[in-house]
Parts: C-alpha cells; sequence; structure tokens
C-alpha cells in the first residue's frame, strides 16, 4: 500500500531519509521550516559502521587511531575495523538532495504547505531545550600552516590542556595533513560563551603544544548541542533525527545514530507494520549517559579523569562500541569499574534524591 510521508525539515535527517526513498512504497515530501536559519557547513565526526556503506563514495578523512589527552597522561587508542571519519555536511546533504530526487521527492517551502489528512507526518526541527540543560557548545577553525606541526595518523578526540573555568573544556582535533587540520574548543556547560573565548583557547593551545603563532583560517564553524532528555519540537508531531532522540546525551555523537533510526523505520515499513521511528538508544545507555552528564555539569573537575580512565581501560574497539552503543553488558561493567567511584555515586544521589520530592524533578 503506497503512503504519503511528509517530513518537516531540510538537515541532516531529513535528507537522510530522503536519500532512501527509492526503498519504501510511498511518497515523500520534505518541507522547508520557515524562518530557520541560514545553514552552513561543518564537520560531522563519526565511526565506521556497516550501515554507513552510503558514506563510501563522499571524500573524507579517516583516522586508525585517536587520542585522550590530560595535563598528566595521554591514551592513545586504535581500530583497524572502526575507523573515525570526518567529512563536510555540504557534501552529505548534496549526496541526499541527488538521491533524494532521482527518488522524485518533492521539495516545499513551508508556507506552501497544506497537510493532507491521509499523510504521515514528522518534525526534525530542533526539540525544546529545557532551563539547566548540559550544552556540548563549540567554536572551531580549520587551519594551515607552513611548517610540518601535526601528526596525520592520530585524531585527537580530547585535549583538556585548556582553562577549565567555564565547563568541562577540551580541544578536539583533527589533523588533515601536516600542515592543515581542524581545531575545535568545545565545552560542555549550561551556559554558552563568547566566540573570542573559543578563539583566544585554541590560540594559546596552538602556541603551548604545538608551537604554533602564525597560522592562516580557511574555515570556522560553530554550534550547541543540548544533551539530556529533550522535548519533542512540536508535541503533536513525532519526531526524527535530534527532535526524535537520535543524539546521544553524554557525547553529543548523532550522525550514526540518525542513520540507525532511519534503517530501523524503514524496514519497519516494508514489513507491513507501518512507518514509525524510535529513539535508537538502550534504555541502560541512556541511564549511564544521564548519571555522567550530571557529574560533568555539577563536578566538571572530574571529566578529564573520566575519559582518560575510560580509554585506557578499553581496545579501541571496545571504546568504538561503547560510544556506539554497541556495548555488551560486560563492556558495560568494565567501563563502570574504571570509573572513580565518588563523583559517580553523588551523581545517583542528586538523581534520585529529587525523584522522591517531586516527581517531575529534571536533573541533567
Amino acid at each position: 500500500m503506497s503512503r504519503d510521508i511528509e517530513i518537516i525539515g531540510d538537515g541532516c535527517a531529513a535528507l537522510s531519509f530522503a536519500a532512501r526513498a527509492s526503498e519504501i512504497n510511498g511518497n515523500v515530501t520534505l518541507i522547508r521550516p520557515s524562518n530557520a536559519p541560514a545553514a552552513k557547513d561543518h564537520v560531522w565526526g563519526f565511526w565506521s559502521d556497516p550501515i554507513l556503506h552510503q558514506t563510501e563514495n563522499i571524500p573524507k578523512s579517516t583516522w586508525k587511531k585517536w587520542a585522550i589527552i590530560t595535563d598528566n597522561d595521554r591514551v592513545v587508542l586504535e581500530s583497524e575495523n572502526k575507523s573515525y571519519n570526518a567529512f563536510k555536511r555540504s557534501d552529505w546533504t548534496k549526496h541526499c538532495e541527488n538521491l533524494a530526487k532521482m527518488a522524485n521527492v518533492k521539495f516545499i517551502n513551508e508556507s506552501d504547505w497544506e497537510r493532507s489528512a491521509d499523510s504521515t507526518v514528522f518534525d526534525t526541527r530542533p526539540p525544546i531545550i529545557p532551563n539547566g540543560c548540559v550544552l556540548q557548545h563549540f567554536h572551531g577553525i580549520e587551519i594551515s600552516t607552513t611548517e610540518k606541526k601535526f601528526d596525520p595518523n592520530v585524531a585527537i578526540l580530547m585535549d583538556f590542556r585548556v582553562d577549565q573555568s567555564k565547563g568541562l573544556h577540551f580541544i578536539y582535533l583533527l589533523p588533515y595533513s601536516e600542515t592543515e587540520a581542524l581545531i575545535e574548543s568545545t565545552i560542555f556547560s549550561t551556559n554558552v560563551v563568547e566566540k573570542q573565548y573559543y578563539l583566544d583557547n585554541i590560540k594559546s593551545y596552538l602556541e603551548s603544544n604545538y608551537q604554533i603563532d602564525e597560522y592562516f583560517t580557511t574555515h570556522q564553524e560553530s554550534g550547541v548541542i543540548p544533551l539530556g532528555k529533550l522535548a519533542l519540537h512540536d508535541p503533536n508531531i513525532p519526531g526524527l533525527g535530534t527532535n526524535g532522540g537520535a543524539t546521544r546525551p553524554a557525547s553529543g555523537y548523532t550522525f550514526l545514530f540518525i542513520q540507525r533510526q532511519i534503517e530501523a523505520a524503514i524496514k519497519s515499513a516494508n514489513n507491513g507494520d507501518g512507518i514509525r521511528f524510535k529513539n535508537p538508544h538502550k534504555r541502560i545507555d541512556l541511564w549511564m549517559d544521564s548519571i555522567l552528564l550530571t557529574v560533568l555539569k555539577h563536578w566538571p573537575e572530574y571529566g578529564p579523569n573520566i575519559f582518560l580512565r575510560m580509554g585506557k581501560a578499553l581496545s579501541g574497539e571496545q571504546f568504538v562500541n561503547f560510544l556506539s552503543g554497541d556495548a555488551s553488558w560486560w563492556l558495560r561493567l568494565r567501563v563502570i569499574f574504571a570509573m572513580p567511584k565518588w563523583p559517580f555515586i553523588k551523581a545517583l544521589t542528586k538523581n534520585i534524591l529529587p525523584s522522591r520530592k517531586s516527581s517531575n524533578a529534571v536533573v541533567a
């Protein structure tokens, strides 16, 4: 039976679904939201996964090694099978738009949209962010240098050798070559900071750790990712993507989980069960993430040691499996036992006690 599916939005989630419209029996329409901000190019990072075979022909950078660094220590992880990758948002959206057009997906503006009584509608607009929500906010620059300064074989996922006064703060550095890299100043906190703060920290970081005092900036990007349990943009319309719970609360990773969400929905539709987009995360992982977010919100000083200890306790493939939602119970326990106990005991107490006072209490 053919169906009409309407998706509000034209970002990653909406276009990723539209790119696979030929796999379902139905007509797909994307509605461009009114007053949406202009799309800006970003670098998207993701771990290799069999479900991402459609990314194979898109230009990207790949690293089989990645590092976590603190003031006193570091760990370098490695995986031959599950590398870390990054590509431009614009390359992915162009790829999806081409496939969507081949599948006869319609693109219309919200002002021209009249909802059909027979259509199924999903919403990819940003979810409602509650007060006090932990935010992953960042500003990054892509640079080129005249001298060879970077090791292109190792991606720096987290380098905590920066000012920690604004929250859990680290540098995310993707070396494209010995002379080119993306450097992002990233903070976990409830408030964003001024752009200059990120830039000043990037500058001092490059001077202190790479002896780089001159560089040419080729691109800048910034973003804010809300973490934790978020309300639907419109409570009357089911969500997809971040608006459907795709973002992993403790890491901000979204791209892989959007693709899994869409894969499951297409299988459901083709099995005759109707199309629906489920939260792609296991409940136990969401619970563990909520406890970690409580620690990072209230006691961010523990953050560098937490991530370093997790990196040291796991192999590269185990690390990827845990962050990608593919952890076994044994792997989850391995992570739990590697953690410093006191901050998590405090976080458990903070999460449990408010619920006794009020069923509406929210702790992030």
